[in-house]
């Protein structure tokens, strides 16, 4: 079963920050574009990446500042380069890592990167860029202006978490807000401004995508950081005490990830008071990740129907309890406001035949990952239990690459694999994604790592761990002519390039 807007078809996990190039992490400049042309030519219709706001803890890209900002990270210095606002002698002397993403100091280049760039608009560089910049703000006025100001602010109080903020700040006291509001203006002004630019790239660059048939799987967390401009401008709209601070924490309880559970930390919505304003946060959420991307991957879609709740004091998430969540009658509301439901269900984890039923009752796809079927025959993770309306995976960017996985493994269950794929394993990565490519599931993911069967040191992320994760990038030199071919061959071997209407 497909849908026009998921013909059977197939395409690569790859988050922007593992793209190849000279500045320390991936960014929306030439390299992404070359990125688009290899997706194209591996005839690949969909470039699935990770969420793209601006990360904090951890790096990580589901612990943002905000759930509707882009990661200036991305800003290409070429491309800012093109428009006047820089000059390439600015990091003629710059030289980073290729292999792996030093965040420190990548954060310390582009917040100076942006600094450069506004304070060059302001001096009347770039003078094509300033009605451009004055519709933007007000078109994005509903989330922007407060993103900006909780940005300049946090930076002001030497990048204070929001909980030890002054109270008068925290509580966003009218006067206190209008006079640190005055104060900052230059710095609210940058972070905004910084918007625009990422904005502007990061259009061009899905344009440019969808002039070549590829189309953008984005990604959703369900719940947003403690730290974030969503809970300072939001209070209300989560379960929060009267200082601001977290009654009850998200995460998930043990499970084939972690012993001790996942502790996230993510403060959990009050869905009853969501529910008395239609869920207009959420509406506006979606409305905005839809003018970035063309279908959305929902996390923890099981936290829809029922939530693992986790008092705030605890450490881990052994101890908690599953509390409902708004059900049906939340994406109800988002099929009105988004005219549809673009949206694949990440259903994987302890399932419940209540998220089953939620999924289905919405007609949404779920997920499969072939790193999750060894245990039997009745797996559902295995394609011969496939329904045609999900998304296989080879692994998704919480497990180790396949051939690391594969590595892992004992005689037992390599000779169950080898079994249930008919033939011997040669090539632990290209025989998953063989197998993902010929199943019956409408759309099949591989990350690139997999493509290009790289072992556990390309690993993107490790669940439970807090640091060192998000690190990885492709190298040029891991990426050969007969990589493309071989995809490209296997794709319309099986049927997964769409036929474009005449």
């Amino acid at each position: 079963m497909s849908s026009p807007l998921l013909p059977r078809s197939s395409g690569i996990l790859l988050h922007p920050t593992s793209l190849p190039g000279p500045f320390g992490i991936g960014d929306l400049g030439p390299v992404a574009y070359r990125w688009i042309e290899t997706l194209a030519a591996m005839k690949q219709s969909w470039w699935q990446i990770l969420p793209l706001g601006p990360t904090g803890a951890g790096d990580s890209p589901y612990q943002s500042f905000s759930a509707f900002a882009g990661n200036t990270h991305l800003l290409s210095p070429e491309l800012l380069a093109e428009e006047g606002l820089v000059g390439p002698e600015w990091w003629a002397y710059e030289h980073f890592d290729e292999q792996r993403v030093d965040y420190p100091r990548v954060s310390r280049f582009k917040a100076q990167l942006l600094r450069t760039a506004w304070e060059a608009f302001g001096r009347g560089q770039a003078p094509h860029l300033r009605q451009p910049f004055e519709t933007y703000c007000h078109a994005q006025a509903s989330w922007l202006e407060d993103y900006a100001l909780f940005m300049a602010i946090r930076a002001a109080l030497g990048e204070a978490r929001l909980a030890d903020w002054p109270s008068e700040l925290l509580q966003r006291k009218p006067s206190a807000i209008q006079e640190i509001r005055k104060q900052l203006d230059q710095e609210v002004g940058m972070h905004q401004f910084g918007q625009f630019l990422f904005d502007q790239q990061w259009s061009r660059l899905r344009k440019f995508a969808a002039e070549r048939r590829i189309k953008i799987f984005g990604d959703a967390p369900i719940f947003v950081a403690l730290d974030s401009a969503d809970v300072w401008a939001n209070p209300s709209e989560f379960l929060l005490d009267p200082y601001g601070q977290p009654q009850v924490v998200a995460g998930v309880p043990p499970d084939y990830f972690s012993a001790d559970g996942q502790h996230w930390g993510n403060p959990i919505y009050d869905w009853d008071r969501m529910e008395q304003n239609g869920y207009a946060w959420w509406c506006a959420r979606l409305q905005r990740q839809l003018e970035q991307v063309d279908l959305i991957r929902l996390d923890h879609f099981r936290g829809f129907s029922q939530a693992w709740h986790i008092p705030a004091g605890e450490t881990t998430a052994r101890h908690g309890e599953w509390v409902d969540g708004p059900g049906i009658k939340l994406f109800h509301r988002l099929r009105e406001a988004l005219r549809g439901l673009p949206i694949v269900a990440e259903d994987l984890g302890v399932i419940t035949p209540d998220v089953h039923e939620l999924r289905d009752n919405l007609g949404l796809p779920g997920m499969r990952v072939l790193q999750f079927a060894l245990d039997g025959p009745a797996n559902p993770h295995w394609p011969h239990n496939f329904v045609p309306h999900c998304v296989c995976y080879t692994g998704t960017h919480d497990n180790d690459t396949v051939n690391g996985w594969y590595a892992t493994l004992d005689d037992h269950a390599r000779h169950y694999l080898a079994r249930t794929l008919g033939k011997p394993i040669t090539n632990p990565a290209w025989d998953l994604i063989a197998y993902a490519w010929s199943s019956v599931a409408v759309l099949a993911i591989a990350p690139l790592q997999d493509v290009l069967s790289l072992g556990s040191e390309a690993r993107m992320n490790r669940p439970g761990v807090a640091h060192g994760n998000w690190q990885w990038r492709v190298r040029f030199d891991q990426f050969h002519h007969d990589t493309i071919a071989r995809l490209a061959e296997l794709t319309t071997l099986y049927n997964r390039v769409p036929h474009t209407p005449s």
